[in-house]
């Protein structure tokens, strides 16, 4: 059957009228789902008895608890969600002062990053915009969530209609009403979906970059034969970051590979009169790639070298290493256990 979550307060509306309830109710079922965060039809109380007969006839709610999850050492929680008879991973990070939630937008990715585990899983399909509402949702810590990353597995561009969606009931006022600077959506460069989200939300956005030069990024990327970065970074220079929203570039760390004296001079020219930051990550070794990670001292002289030049840079901490909860680890090992 059909998910009530997941709708847009119009869809909604139509529900209600198909029901043989007033359009306000359609409101009124946008508050249970988004704002009240029901999972069954019996609490929608509002809501007459011959409506929630008929909505339950005809619909399912769509949230769904995870099937297990894993802790790390750091506080960092790793949560499996079935999808279908996929399994998807979603990561809760917890600091002092914030606590992320890292959702997929995909099962597995298509996109073949060399460095990438999630990459080994292949692609098995798209997330609706209620699968991806279902992890903020119904992860435990949910009303503790002060910022949302779309970086887990899966490309977001690559699924921009549900993306979009998504986006939208979490920042429109009928939906989790939060300020879309709290949404980071990242992306390798698809430049038709990356040109939407750019035109059609406010969001933060996040590139993974990882090599300036087209030829060395092609042979570790292979979106980058279709979208060169020079190319993503030309669209990206058209839209203002100089205010409250903002464009990060995500640099994995490779020794020897991108994290020299000729990447950085590169780094500069291609970021040159760009509005951004450059967040440098340490490489979770996975085994899937011949690729050796930076040693500490390479990438504290890599950050100094960038600001003192005028760019930005920091070294992200990396956080669930141990639950293979890191960047670029997710390959379902809580499924596979």
């Amino acid at each position: 059957m059909d998910k009530l979550l997941g709708k847009t307060l119009s869809e909604l509306q139509t529900v209600a009228l198909e029901a043989g309830l007033p359009k306000y109710t359609g409101q009124q079922l946008a508050k249970w789902l988004y704002v009240q965060r029901v999972s069954t039809f019996e609490e929608m109380t509002n809501i007459s008895l011959h409506g929630r007969a008929y909505l339950q006839a005809h619909y399912i709610i769509g949230r769904q608890a995870p099937v297990a999850h894993a802790e790390s050492i750091d506080g960092t929680k790793k949560y499996l969600f079935q999808v279908g008879d996929q399994f998807i991973e979603t990561v809760y990070i917890p600091e002092e002062d914030r606590a992320t939630l890292c959702v997929s937008t995909q099962a597995g990715c298509k996109m073949g990053c060399k460095f990438c585990m999630t990459g080994t899983l292949g692609f098995h399909g798209h997330l609706t915009a209620a699968d991806i509402l279902n992890q903020v949702l119904s992860v435990p810590e949910s009303a503790q969530l002060t910022n949302i990353v779309l970086m887990g597995e899966g490309e977001p561009m690559d699924n921009i209609d549900q993306v979009l969606r998504f986006l939208d009931i979490m920042t429109a006022d009928y939906g989790l009403a939060w300020s879309p600077k709290r949404l980071t959506v990242s992306s390798v460069g698809l430049i038709p979906g990356l040109r939407r989200l750019l035109n059609e939300s406010d969001c933060h956005v996040a590139i993974s970059l990882h090599n300036p030069f087209h030829v060395e990024r092609a042979e570790m990327m292979p979106a980058e034969r279709a979208y060169a970065i020079q190319q993503v970074i030309a669209l990206l220079k058209q839209y203002d970051f100089s205010h409250q929203r903002r464009v990060s570039f995500e640099y994995i760390c490779f020794g020897g590979v991108n994290d020299t004296p000729k990447h950085a001079n590169e780094l500069l020219r291609l970021l040159r009169g760009l509005e951004c930051r450059v967040n440098l990550i340490r490489y979770h070794d996975g085994g899937q790639a011949d690729f050796p990670a930076s040693v500490e001292a390479n990438m504290e002289w890599l950050r100094d070298y960038l600001t003192q030049h005028g760019l930005t840079t920091t070294i992200r901490r990396s956080r669930g290493e141990d639950i293979l909860a890191a960047c670029g680890m997710l390959v379902n090992a809580l499924q596979k256990k």
